[in-house]
């Protein structure tokens, strides 16, 4: 089991920033990797950014250049610096972690919301 606690969200004008953040606990040395995914309203959930155990990241490519993944061992955080926001970031993210056993886990999200 993994629990997540999840914080960061809010309303910016379009070009600010925001940075999430996601602590886990748990099972936290079974994970693999985490990341971050998120929902805007009648739209599939879509994956923003992952890092996983190795250090390696990747994004999908309407937030490459924008937002950046990285991770915090110590604390057990994974953050997303999201800059340079669109409208079209609007949504709710949601951190997920994936275990070794390919599980998943996710927070509870967190609501982002770009204005023009």
């Amino acid at each position: 089991q993994v629990q997540f606690a999840e914080s960061g969200g809010g309303f910016m004008q379009s070009g600010g920033s925001l940075r999430l953040s996601c602590t886990a606990s748990g099972s936290i040395l079974s994970i693999y990797s985490m990341g971050w995914y998120r929902q805007a309203p009648g739209k599939p959930r879509e994956l923003v950014a992952t890092i996983i155990r190795g250090g390696s990241t990747a994004y999908t490519d309407s937030v490459q250049g924008r937002f950046t993944i990285s991770r915090d061992n110590a604390k057990n955080t994974v953050y997303l610096q999201m800059n340079s926001l669109k409208p079209e970031d609007t949504a709710v993210y949601y951190c997920n972690a994936k275990l070794d056993s390919n599980q998943d886990y996710w927070g509870q999200g967190t609501q982002v919301t770009v204005s023009s």
